[in-house]
C-alpha cells in the first residue's frame, strides 16, 4: 500500500503530556482516533516511541517522538444507501452539505438506516475508513442547514483541531418566542438535565458554553435572531435561548406549551401550531481548508418552512397595524 493511502502521523511529546501513559498521551494528541484503535496500533507496533515498539501503559517523556504508520481499516459497519444530498461544495478532502430538517445524522436506536451516514457511504465510500464516517460535528435531526464532513484523514484531523481550538466559525438563525430588545451573550455551562436524561440543561457542573445572539427582525411577540457559537455543546442554542426565557418556536423539548400572542389571527395560529420542529437553521460555516490553508465560507438560505413562518409573523404585524388605523 502506498504511503498516500496509509495513516501516517508524527508528534513530539509536549510538556503537558510528559510522564503520562503512552495510550493516554496518544489519545490526547490524536483525538480523531478511538482509544481502543490507538491501543491496537501500539500493541501491533504501528505506533512507536522513538522508533521502538512499546506497551500502552509505558510512560512517555518530554520530547519523545511518537510515530504512527498504519493501514486504514473500515471504522463503520453501516450500509450505503442511495439518499440524495444537497451538496454545497466538495473536493477530495471536504464535503459541505445543506442538511434538511428531519434527516438523522448517525444511525442509532430507532434510526438504523435512512441517515446522513448511510447517504455519505453511498456518495463517498472512502469515509468508511474515517472515525464516525468523517462527521466531526453534527446537527440535531430537526435542525436544518450547513455542515462539513471530512473525506480524508488529513481533513478529519484538521477539522477536529479547528473545532477544539474554536477557529471554525458557525452561525445559525433562529426564531424565538418573545420580543428581544437587543443582542446579548449567554455564558452558561451545559450538562445533562438532572432528572430528564434525554435533555440538556444549564447546570453548575456542566461544560462551558457561550452563545452570542443578535437581532435580525422583531415581530409582535417573536424575534428572528442570528446566533454565533463559541462552543459546541449538545442542543446549545436551544438550551441557552430557553434559559433566557426565549425558547425557539416549535422546540419539542425546550419550548414548553404553545404560547399565542394577543390578537393572534386564525392564520397565524395555524402556522405556529403546525411548525413541529425547532425553528433553527445552520446558516453559515467558515473554516480553514485542511490542505491549502485557505479560509473558506459557505452560506445556505433559510428553508421553506422557516420562510413561511417569517412571512406569517410579518403579516401578523401588518394586520395589527391596520387594525390600529
Amino acid at each position: 500500500m502506498s504511503s498516500e493511502n496509509r495513516i501516517i502521523a508524527s508528534f513530539s511529546v509536549p510538556p503537558e503530556h510528559s510522564d503520562r501513559r503512552l495510550d493516554q498521551a496518544a489519545a490526547e494528541l490524536m483525538p480523531e482516533h478511538s482509544r481502543s484503535r490507538l491501543q491496537g496500533w501500539i500493541k501491533s507496533g504501528a505506533l512507536t516511541v522513538n522508533g521502538k515498539a512499546c506497551k500502552p501503559r509505558d510512560k512517555v517523556m518530554l520530547g519523545d517522538k511518537l510515530e504512527l504508520d498504519a493501514e486504514p481499516e473500515a471504522q463503520v459497519s453501516w450500509q450505503a444507501e442511495s439518499i440524495s444530498l444537497d451538496i454545497v461544495y466538495e473536493d477530495e478532502h471536504l464535503l459541505v452539505i445543506n442538511k434538511p430538517a428531519g434527516l438523522v445524522v448517525h444511525p442509532a436506536a430507532g434510526h438504523a438506516d435512512g441517515t446522513l451516514v448511510n447517504a455519505l457511504l453511498n456518495h463517498a465510500p472512502e469515509v468508511e475508513n474515517l472515525p464516525r464516517a468523517g462527521i466531526v460535528h453534527r446537527l440535531d435531526k430537526d435542525t436544518s442547514g450547513i455542515m462539513v464532513v471530512a473525506r480524508s484523514l488529513i481533513a478529519h484531523t484538521s477539522l477536529v483541531d479547528q473545532l477544539q481550538t474554536r477557529t471554525m466559525g458557525r452561525e445559525y438563525e433562529a426564531i424565538v418566542v418573545g420580543t428581544l430588545t437587543g443582542g446579548a451573550t449567554v455564558d452558561a455551562p451545559i450538562g445533562r438535565h438532572p432528572r430528564e436524561r434525554k435533555k440538556m440543561a444549564v447546570v453548575p457542573t456542566g461544560k462551558p458554553a457561550v452563545t452570542h445572539y443578535r437581532l435580525i427582525e422583531r415581530f409582535a411577540a417573536h424575534t428572528h435572531v442570528r446566533c454565533k457559537l463559541e462552543s459546541g455543546r449538545t442542543h446549545q442554542i436551544r438550551v441557552h435561548m430557553a434559559h433566557v426565557k426565549h425558547p425557539l418556536i416549535g422546540d419539542p423539548q425546550y419550548g414548553g406549551r404553545l404560547r399565542l400572542p394577543k390578537g393572534t389571527t386564525d392564520e397565524l395560529r395555524d402556522v405556529l401550531a403546525g411548525f413541529q420542529r425547532q425553528a433553527l437553521h445552520a446558516r453559515q460555516l467558515t473554516l480553514q481548508h485542511p490542505q491549502t490553508g485557505e479560509v473558506m465560507t459557505w452560506e445556505v438560505p433559510l428553508p421553506e418552512d422557516m420562510e413561511t413562518l417569517l412571512a406569517a409573523l410579518r403579516k401578523h404585524v401588518k394586520d395589527l397595524e391596520n387594525n390600529d388605523l
